[in-house]
């Protein structure tokens, strides 16, 4: 039988010794922590019984060291405090507070600025003094107070309405108001005074320097904050010395590039000119300038004058045609067109005087005409006579005979434009007596009357004639209300009543005669008026391009009597006077057929057709006019037949 021996383990005696020493080191560890915090809790309650105690020795009293304002009030309850603050801060009653501006002084007393001491609460503030804080705090302070001394502010209150109310008065003697720089034109004299920057006092900046100032319980010296204002305006020279120049001579406005027979220059006189003229600002705020101008509705009149005498249309050169050389001769020199550029005339015209200029150019607008007199008959294409027509005016007036002269020299020389259509209304021009018209016998809302440039239309059937025959292309034509014997007269003055319906009436700018040079080349017109020979003969001259016509006149048709004679009293007329005023003719239908070929190919096609009312003879009388009808049957005037 096998026994088993048990086995030991024996721990070595080093391991056992390391062990019983660690703890031995933990166990002493733990008094020394003992020990200290029982110490220091001794320290701490010796401390504060100490505190307690010195709190207790001085209770109700102000801890010792403690000054307000160099006033010593150790140990003094807070109501003797009080009593000896008021009675030694005599600061805001004696104390001196001086403002300065530049040389100026002022002097005063802080009360009288909003200053006050409130002694209780200042010795309020020195009896908390090392008691209002956490205990070690209020011990720090005790102790400091009691070895160095602790100076306590004292309450100071400040009324900022007193302040307030002291700089305000202060100020109405250092502010000064900002002046403007002043430009006076009376007459032709001008005067101009500098601008002044203006100076305000800063009242809020300077309070709060005041406030800081008092707060240190001692004299001092507060300056007062001023700003500065600037003028909008600040010199006003440049501008007088810019009057004074425009004023000593008269302003003068010319046309660039004037030619002879141009119009202009024009002046503007210093007495003229003083009334015009305003002056303006130029900019916002400082740094602006006055400005010199004109008044814009008296500079605008002037040159809504200066534009009537100025604005023009172009006009082409008028020309002659010679039919032995087959050359053109210019009878009139080509115009340039201008007019004035209203907008920038008066900007050029503001700037001149803005810089006391004396003289500027105006602002126009050339167009240049279309043929210049320089033009040639190969250049234009204008090489023979295309077409040719006279009419007659046996009977006519002298004032009639003028008017007939006088619109037919407006067309002569004049030339068309190849594709343009021809608008004898718009190169009529004025109808007037001033432009040599007289007054004649016109057809105007259906009765004979009496009016200025009667017999024009002799002049628009002898153009509308002369394009019937030479194939142009008619665009316009109007008939008149009735047959006129003068559109019926054939060389000598006889009638031919084929000449019916071939007339054209116009009357500007509501009736207007218009036609189209539809050729590649220009057509010069001339008139050719013959007092003598009572006709006027209209000339066309261009290219022939190989149009033919063909005519066919139906003459009156339909006709219908003319309508019975009329005889009336005319209160404006002259007393004991008798007038022919109508003439009786017959209504009538007309036809008149045109075809215009070229090398067999019809170009057009077209009727003229004319319907002309029956007309009555129509007298007038006047004023003592007795027997009326008796006279009139032995002039034989408005008869029934």
């Amino acid at each position: 039988m096998n026994t088993t021996t048990p086995i030991r383990f024996v721990r070595p005696p080093s391991e056992r010794r390391h062990r019983r020493d660690h703890r031995d080191s933990n166990e002493s560890l733990a008094q020394l922590i003992v020990a200290g915090l029982a110490g220091f809790s001794i320290f701490l309650l010796a401390i504060i019984s100490l505190s307690i105690g010195y709190r207790i020795n001085y209770s109700g009293r102000i801890f010792p060291g403690v000054s307000i304002a160099g006033v010593d009030v150790s140990g003094m309850a807070p109501v003797d405090a009080a009593v000896k603050i008021r009675t030694a801060l005599s600061f805001p009653y004696s104390g001196k507070v001086l403002f300065r501006d530049g040389a100026n002084l002022w002097v005063e007393t802080p009360s009288n600025l909003g200053m006050s001491l409130d002694p209780d609460a200042t010795a309020k503030i020195a009896y908390d003094f090392g008691r209002a804080d956490g205990i070690f705090t209020s011990m720090n302070d005790q102790l400091n107070a009691a070895q160095v001394g602790a100076v306590v502010p004292p309450v100071i209150q400040f009324d900022q309405r007193v302040a307030y109310a002291y700089l305000q008065n202060l100020a109405k003697q250092v502010e000064r108001p900002v002046v403007e720089a002043s430009l006076v034109i009376n007459g032709l004299d001008v005067s101009a005074q500098p601008g002044q920057p203006g100076r305000q006092l800063d009242i809020e900046s300077t309070i709060a320097y005041l406030h800081a100032q008092m707060r240190l319980f001692r004299d001092g010296e507060v300056t007062l904050f001023m700003t500065e204002q600037a003028p909008q305006v600040l010199d006003a020279n440049p501008q007088a010395e810019a009057a004074r120049r425009l004023l000593s001579a008269p302003f003068t406005i010319n046309l660039p590039d004037a030619r002879m027979g141009d119009p202009g220059p024009w002046q503007i006189t210093p007495a003229e000119l003083a009334p015009m003229l305003r002056v303006g600002r130029e900019g916002i705020g400082p740094g602006s300038r006055y400005v010199l101008q004109l008044d814009h509705d008296m500079l605008k009149a002037r040159l809504d004058d200066i534009a009537k005498q100025v604005n023009r249309t172009e006009e082409d050169a008028r020309f002659t045609f010679n039919q032995q050389t087959g050359q053109i001769t210019p009878t009139q020199a080509s115009k340039v067109g201008l007019r004035v550029e209203l907008l920038d005339a008066m900007k050029a015209i503001q700037k001149a005087v803005g810089s006391g200029e004396q003289t500027v150019q105006l602002a126009v607008k050339a167009t240049q005409p279309l043929v210049e007199d320089t033009a040639t008959s190969e250049r234009l294409g204008i090489r023979e006579l295309i077409g040719s027509q006279t009419t007659y005016f046996f009977g006519s007036s002298a004032a009639r005979r003028k008017n007939i002269q006088t619109a037919a020299a407006r067309y002569n020389g004049l030339l068309v434009a190849p594709g343009a259509t021809f608008s004898m209304g718009e190169h009529m021009g004025d109808v007037s007596l001033d432009s040599g018209f007289a007054e004649a016998l016109i057809i105007y809302n259906g009765k004979t009357i009496k009016g200025v440039g009667g017999g024009v239309c002799q002049v628009s059937t002898t153009l509308f004639r002369t394009v019937f025959y030479a194939g142009l292309e008619i665009v316009e034509r109007h008939a008149h209300a009735y047959r006129v014997y003068y559109y019926e007269q054939a060389p000598g003055g006889s009638n031919n009543s084929q000449l019916s319906g071939f007339d054209a009436t116009v009357y500007f700018p509501l009736v207007d005669f218009k036609f189209k040079n539809d050729t590649p080349f220009w057509i010069l017109m001339e008139t050719s008026f013959d007092d003598a020979g009572s006709s006027l003969t209209w000339n066309l001259y261009s290219t022939p391009d190989g149009r033919t016509v063909q005519a066919t006149f139906s003459g009156p048709t339909n006709v219908t009597p003319p309508l019975d004679p009329t005889i009336t009293f005319n209160p404006d007329a002259e007393p004991g006077s008798v007038a022919h005023v109508d003439y009786a003719a017959e209504g009538a239908d007309i036809n008149i057929h045109r075809t215009v070929t070229r090398n067999g190919e019809v170009l057009f096609s077209h009727d003229i057709v004319t319907r002309y009312q029956p007309w009555a003879d129509a007298c007038e009388y006047g004023p003592d006019v007795k027997d009326p009808e008796k006279i009139f049957k032995k002039r034989g005037w408005c008869q029934k037949p």
